[in-house]
């Protein structure tokens, strides 16, 4: 392989923008901690890591493969390699099926409840670049996608997904549709003219009190399930740093610009760290 096509492939794969697979990270380890009532070993810690890496590159792949007429309508995707015709749509079909290959060879040695649930976990990554076609919140769509880590890493500690997991991904979901609706709001002009669905223009001048109570109810979920599990003064520091992370964002969104927007979502990961932060020393500090 050239240098030339491998770096294509590294921007496919949006290798100099890690806040995506950050996003997808910091919730998906913040479980495995809570599954594992604290450090759940190396083992599962690198399973988990590097498996979120590659299925976001996987996804990165098949979302530009779905996407690539709508891209060259919107000037922040234009140039990326598929529209552009930098990368075939085989080439990036081979590259997402091979990364994807890797993450599940990566939960094949875990056990066989985190397998099976990984089959779901690929399904709804692969429905959710056509929902925006359909769904008039694909957010939500991806919310569950993004938030289907927690599932799979309490099967893989518990060998189960009990009824806490699934509250988490609730938690979790409205988490992702606030940063996603963000960045929905960023290209919401080019959406609105090529037929788009997102949640920026079906809530219309209501997205920004609705990405604020979606921030709410996010760290209300999972400040209520960390209650009873870690030393509370570090659950109230872990919540009211990344409560002001939120509140920094209504300042940057208010306004609706492109920049602000984007801003805001692009310093998400930071927000989901704080609570990853949190949920480690409460359990370190017990």
């Amino acid at each position: 392989m050239g240098r030339d096509k491998l770096a294509l492939y590294l921007d496919l794969i949006r290798w100099n923008r890690p806040a995506g697979w950050l996003l997808l990270l910091w919730p998906t380890l913040s479980a495995l901690w809570i599954a594992a009532h604290g450090f759940p070993g190396w083992h599962l810690l690198a399973v988990f890591t590097l498996g979120t890496i590659l299925m976001r590159s996987a996804g990165c792949c098949i979302n530009d493969v779905a996407d690539r007429e709508f891209d060259r309508h919107v000037k922040r995707t234009a140039q990326r390699p598929v529209t552009r015709g930098a990368v075939s749509v085989k080439e990036a079909l081979v590259l997402g099926a091979v990364l994807a290959l890797a993450a599940f060879a990566l939960v094949l040695t875990t056990n066989a409840t985190t397998i099976a649930w990984s089959f779901a976990a690929l399904a709804i990554a692969l429905v959710y670049p056509y929902a925006k076609r359909f769904v008039s919140m694909p957010q939500a769509v991806l919310g569950v996608a993004f938030s289907f880590g927690i599932p799979m890493a309490f099967a893989a500690v518990q060998s189960h997904v009990s009824a806490l997991a699934w509250l988490l991904l609730v938690g979790n979901l409205f988490w992702v549709l606030a940063y996603d609706t963000e960045y929905a709001m960023v290209d919401r002009d080019d959406d609105i003219r090529i037929g788009m669905k997102t949640s920026a223009i079906t809530l219309g001048r209501a997205d920004v009190p609705v990405i604020m109570f979606c921030y709410a109810v996010y760290l209300g979920v999972w400040g209520t399930v960390l209650a009873w599990r870690i030393q509370p003064w570090v659950l109230g520091a872990a919540i009211a740093a990344a409560a002001a992370q939120a509140a920094w964002h209504y300042t940057l969104i208010r306004s609706r610009s492109r920049d602000g927007c984007f801003k805001a979502f692009r310093a998400n990961h930071w927000l989901g760290f704080t609570v990853f932060a949190g949920v480690v020393a409460g359990y370190a500090l017990r």
